[in-house]
């Protein structure tokens, strides 16, 4: 199954990207991951926060195919489990369609974003920075992945 990632922000911290990294490559072995990212558009007032984030949504929703089920990350989402998301990524595979997860940028995704997800989660009830979902999305899903083939990375 392919996975992308479709997130908003090009320059990440070097201890991010290290993260990223690291659980990427040990979940390339089940997995055809990939990372796009997508340039913040450029600060201004905040009259222009929505002309912001509406441009970075266009740019998302280009990067989607209309077969992809998509998984919006939002504070305002449903909240999911390790052991759920293990299960719901089991079933993804079992429908053939790539899965594409959006990790908008510090102003958050567009509505049509949102309107175009298949579910929409939330990480946390924490507020975090948009760099560091990345590592938290991509640790998440080798240890879901880790749980589908019974290793002992996860303990409950």
């Amino acid at each position: 199954m392919r996975i992308s990632i479709i997130a908003i922000g090009k320059k990440v911290p070097e201890w991010v990207q290290s993260g990223v990294d690291e659980y990427s490559r040990r979940l390339q072995r089940d997995y055809d991951l990939s990372f796009v990212e997508i340039a913040s558009s450029l600060s201004g007032t905040s009259a222009d926060q929505n002309l912001r984030v509406r441009k970075e949504g266009i740019t998302i929703l280009e990067k989607t195919k209309k077969r992809d089920y998509v998984i919006a990350l939002d504070q305002k989402g449903a909240h999911i489990n390790t052991s759920s998301l293990a299960s719901k990524l089991d079933t993804y595979q079992g429908q053939g369609r790539d899965l594409v997860f959006l990790i908008g940028g510090a102003d958050g995704l567009h509505k049509s974003c949102l309107e175009r997800a298949d579910e929409i989660w939330s990480i946390s009830e924490l507020t975090f920075p948009h760099a560091l979902v990345r590592v938290v999305l991509t640790e998440q899903l080798y240890r879901a992945n880790s749980i589908l083939k019974g290793h002992p990375y996860h303990r409950e």
